[in-house]
């Protein structure tokens, strides 16, 4: 591990490299954002806008994510079909899948009873989609990672007031990160892989 002082945190949010945390909650006017959505676009990846507000229900979720980001007629609009759309995303036709989710109006979902759910499939997508272990904890030879990573954009509710119901998803570990909540898999069956790994500015 570098341990030089001005060294990156390993641990800090990113929207470049294919490691935890895998789900952000900041707020709206962030700088991180605007760095880190800049550096994906720069390396040809995407990054897609949502508005929390439509994203009250579950139904209307499913539907949101399936027109922002192109899911294909067969998405069965629940919460497996997400992660599998999600991880096995086929990209908008460039040269890299690399993406970041960004939530619009995020406070919507504070007080929505499956967030805790909807926390925990995002992470399980970005952990799939940025590692692509199989059951093994072994890489896919034929499903090459990519960068996935989800931001909730807050206006009015601080990030800290979602680590209650992030915390009831199955398996989502979260901490206070310089003011932003991060949510992320712990647990044997969530390996890591031992190094990060940045999003390929070459692809």
């Amino acid at each position: 591990m570098d341990t030089r002082p001005d060294a990156p945190d390993p641990h800090a949010p990113t929207l470049t490299e294919r490691r935890p945390p895998w789900v952000v909650f900041t707020r709206r006017d962030d700088p991180w954002v605007t760095a880190g959505t800049a550096a994906l676009r720069e390396r040809g990846g995407r990054v897609f806008r949502l508005d929390g507000r439509e994203m009250r229900e579950p139904a209307s979720l499913f539907a949101a994510f399936a027109r922002a980001l192109s899911f294909p007629g067969y998405f069965g609009r629940n919460w497996p079909a997400l992660v599998d759309c999600l991880h096995d995303w086929h990209g908008h036709g460039g040269d890299s899948r690399d993406a970041a989710v960004l939530i619009d109006h995020a406070d919507a979902l504070l007080d929505a009873d499956f967030t805790g759910l909807f926390v925990s499939v995002l992470c399980e997508a970005a952990w799939k989609a940025n590692l692509q272990l199989d059951a093994d904890g072994i890489p896919h030879e034929d499903q090459p990672p990519f960068t996935l990573h989800f931001v909730f954009l807050l206006e009015r509710v601080p990030p800290a007031a979602f680590a209650p119901a992030a915390r009831r998803g199955a398996d989502v570990g979260v901490a206070m990160e310089d003011g932003r909540l991060t949510a992320t898999l712990t647990g044997d069956d969530w390996p890591e892989q031992s190094a990060p790994a940045k999003a390929d500015p070459s692809r």
